[in-house]
């Protein structure tokens, strides 16, 4: 049936109001694993934040005759260990106009945007703390960097054909990155890779690792892992230390050392697995978040947003990398 021509239309009008939704949809990853695990240590008191490590020897036959004369032993001294602040920032400039006129899904342009920039640095942080990266304690000309998570494994490690640990060097104080295998001498991510880590951080600690950190193709990998024949279960009812128990998207792992949590993150690298002891790692702050207000140069308001961080390593034998693993 035709429209009758007199009847007004939507197509007629004029002055029609636009109807905008007063909410912001922002679809990037927020998620930051590995920082809101190992949490925040004591404040940072200099560029290049030190500490000491300890252990005790190994057990051994111990049996002393009775009456014997006490007997020594050369004490070790403990190892010093450091890394560098790092220096993150971002920077907001607003038009006076930018701010006066009537926005959608906020109320202040400039609080909007310092708020995203925030946001923006959390993520860097975690990029930089998860990564193969060495320290450098910068200059005039450069940035001081610290070292990732990668860098500093050499104990609990599996890599691929020609990859290489980076590591402490206390001639220079540098923590030097790992050297990765070529891409023709990466693996697929194995239960048999993932379980002989779990072994050497136990066999190091005595304690079982609670997280793995991979990106999202690992952690597909990792929900197919093979085991023994009851080992997709719910969580809950597992009765056995071995095998996986499936949790939602197989988040947690059942070995004979203990239970693990698997978590992808968007910021590591995919071609790793990182297995993180949280209680031997912590983020240590020089100068916490802060935003300056720049002095103004003309219409536009501005804004500085900055924190300087390191992260602490406590003790790498408490945490272990499968590396150089395939991607897709």
């Amino acid at each position: 049936m035709a429209v009758n021509s007199a009847t007004t239309v939507k197509y007629d009008q004029v002055g029609v109001r636009e109807s905008l939704s007063d909410m912001i949809y922002d679809l990037d990853p927020m998620a930051t694993p590995f920082m809101t695990a190992i949490g925040r240590g004591p404040s940072a008191k200099n560029t290049f934040e030190e500490w000491q490590i300890d252990e005790l020897a190994d057990a051994a036959e111990n049996a002393a005759l009775e009456g014997n004369d006490a007997s020594y032993v050369t004490a070790s001294p403990t190892v010093r260990l450091g890394n560098y602040t790092q220096i993150f920032t971002k920077s907001v400039v607003v038009s006076g106009t930018a701010q006066a006129i009537t926005t959608a899904g906020r109320r202040s342009e400039l609080l909007y945007q310092v708020d995203k920039r925030a946001k923006e640095i959390k993520r860097d942080m975690e990029f930089a703390m998860t990564q193969n990266r060495a320290s450098e304690d910068g200059s005039r000309a450069t940035a001081r960097k610290l070292a990732g998570f990668e860098a500093w494994i050499t104990t609990n490690d599996s890599r691929g054909t020609g990859g290489s640990d980076g590591g402490w060097t206390t001639s220079t104080k540098i923590v030097a990155a790992a050297t990765d295998a070529s891409s023709t001498n990466v693996r697929t991510f194995t239960e048999t890779l993932h379980k002989a880590v779990i072994k050497s951080i136990w066999d190091q600690t005595g304690k079982s690792i609670p997280l793995v950190i991979v990106g999202s193709f690992n952690k597909q990998q990792a929900s197919g892992f093979s085991g023994i024949a009851t080992q997709y279960q719910d969580f809950g009812n597992a009765k056995s230390s071995k095998g996986i128990a499936i949790l939602g998207a197989a988040d947690m792992y059942v070995s004979d050392f203990g239970v693990h949590k698997i978590v992808p993150d968007h910021f590591s690298r995919s071609r790793s697995a990182l297995y993180v002891e949280p209680s031997m790692w912590e983020a240590r702050y020089l100068r916490p978040f802060k935003v300056n207000t720049l002095a103004k140069t003309g219409d536009a308001d501005k804004r500085q947003l900055i924190a300087e961080v390191t992260l602490v390593s406590k003790n790498e034998k408490a945490s272990g990398v499968v590396a150089d693993l395939t991607t897709s």
